[in-house]
């Protein structure tokens, strides 16, 4: 795994790995998730260059990013996915409340500054 640029890269093995199935798999769902136009090829996918480990050969491996292992886990049936997705949405609801109740303190403190700040107009 590779941690770039605020995201998580993955090959088609890793992931593969990941939800428990196999590589075709993973490879028919980002042709049909980059066919449909659910995600941009270039700029959920990144090539590296790195030589092999018994010669000097040199090997291309594309690496998909979080994006792209989101969409994924979401078309992949297998039990791995079914726990992955369990979590995807546990840890997006999580953000989501902690948002709206961070939004809603926000929106609560600025009524009291602006009531405040109203109260003493007078006085300018």
């Amino acid at each position: 795994m590779r941690i770039e640029d605020e995201t998580v890269w993955l090959t088609q093995n890793q992931i593969a790995e990941l939800f428990g199935t196999q590589r075709p798999a993973i490879t028919k769902h980002l042709k049909n998730i980059f066919q449909s136009g659910e995600l941009k090829e270039s700029t959920t996918c990144s090539i590296l260059e790195h030589m092999g480990a018994y010669d000097k050969r040199l090997y291309k491996t594309s690496y998909y990013n979080l994006d792209a292992i989101l969409s994924i886990g979401y078309r992949v049936n297998s039990k791995n996915a079914t726990q992955f997705r369990i979590w995807a949405n546990s840890i997006l609801k999580e953000y989501l409340m902690k948002g709206y109740v961070l939004n809603h303190r926000i929106d609560r403190i600025e009524k009291k500054i602006l009531e405040h700040e109203q109260k003493f107009d007078f006085l300018i």
